[in-house]
């Protein structure tokens, strides 16, 4: 069987990470060629690959079979409905999309165009958090009552961040919130198994960064009773607070779980924590083509590759970048309103 095409839409960082991983990690893929940004036909020399000029040229390749869409999120409505039109699979980054009801089009676009809409979502293919995971699923701590989550960063990285990505800033994107939530919101959906029911929310930006909902603090129901906390924050002091880039605690009837994403995995039972992992060091900004950092981003690709090969929807597909959005969109609807928000969420398909 021949090599599934890939083509990498966006030349920004992540567009360097999948290329690498699909350049060097993926068996019976191969990437293409790579359009969109200003460093796209630079990115595209590096990996001996065409620099298609537009992502229409991109997308009338024959040796295209799908698209990874590392772009800002307020563009991939137009992109996704592009490329299912061109019969092209796609794989967003996440977030999905900046609102539920882009969300729901770019659902609605790939299930009429019989092609797969897979989304990003690195934290189900860490091997950390499957780890821990593997934990509460074989019933270790019981029954999971209660969970909580944080990533909090001190505002000088913020200002770096909206320098770097002034598109952060676009009132038609998620903006910063939006880009550290829908990792925190999927990974409680994912961890509880279960779907939030209501959210009551409190947002507010304290600084005098441009940008809207840098602090928020939200309660979340689930289906299956347990209650969540999620707080995300991004105009700290410095030095920040420690060990919460990616937090997660769970209780459980019978034991807690701690973890860090980059840092520690700690289970509680009895009277003592026990230190059950320790992540691989890395150097993030020195070592983007790390082997280490690249690992959950090759399961990502490897997943979405093989749901093509195989014709299957895609495990993390667009009903789950959805959900992800949905309740990052509940806490700003939820802190407007001063009201507890449902879910699901009632949506207007808007027009292409």
């Amino acid at each position: 069987m021949s090599d599934i095409g890939i083509g990498m839409v966006g030349s920004g960082f992540m567009g360097l990470t999948y290329s690498e991983v699909l350049a060097k990690h993926i068996p019976g893929a191969r990437l293409v060629a790579i359009t969109g940004g200003k460093r796209a036909a630079q990115l595209a020399g590096d990996y001996s690959v065409p620099h298609e000029p537009t992502y229409e040229s991109l997308l009338a390749r024959s040796d295209v079979a799908g698209v990874v869409l590392a772009t800002p999120d307020q563009n991939r409505l137009e992109l996704t409905i592009a490329a299912a039109a061109a019969g092209k699979h796609v794989l967003a980054e996440k977030p999905m999309a900046p609102t539920v009801a882009e969300c729901d089009a770019m659902i609605a676009a790939c299930a009429a165009a019989k092609v797969n809409l897979a989304v990003v979502q690195t934290e189900r293919f860490r091997k950390i958090t499957l780890k821990a995971k593997e934990i509460i699923d074989s019933g270790e701590i019981g029954p999971v009552w209660m969970v909580r989550t944080i990533s909090s960063f001190p505002i000088s990285l913020a200002k770096e961040l909206f320098d770097s990505r002034p598109w952060m800033l676009d009132p038609k994107g998620g903006g910063l919130f939006m880009g550290i939530a829908s990792h925190n919101t999927d990974f409680l959906r994912w961890l509880t198994g279960a779907n939030a029911t209501q959210v009551f929310a409190q947002v507010h930006s304290y600084s005098d960064l441009p940008a809207p909902a840098q602090s928020v603090m939200a309660q979340i129901t689930f289906d299956n009773g347990v209650m969540g906390h999620l707080w995300i924050s991004s105009e700290f002091p410095s030095p920040g607070w420690p060990s919460s880039e990616v937090r997660f605690q769970v209780v459980g009837r019978d034991g807690m779980i701690d973890l860090e994403n980059f840092e520690y995995l700690d289970v509680g039972k009895g009277d003592k924590w026990e230190r059950v992992m320790l992540p691989e060091r890395f150097d993030y900004l020195k070592e983007p083509k790390s082997p280490i950092r690249l690992f959950p981003h090759i399961g990502v690709i490897r997943e979405f590759v093989d749901s093509i090969r195989e014709q299957r929807p895609p495990r993390v597909g667009g009903p789950e970048g959805r959900a992800a959005v949905e309740l990052c969109e509940a806490c700003l609807i939820s802190a407007r309103t001063n009201q507890v928000v449902h879910l699901p969420l009632k949506t207007t398909i808007p027009s292409p």
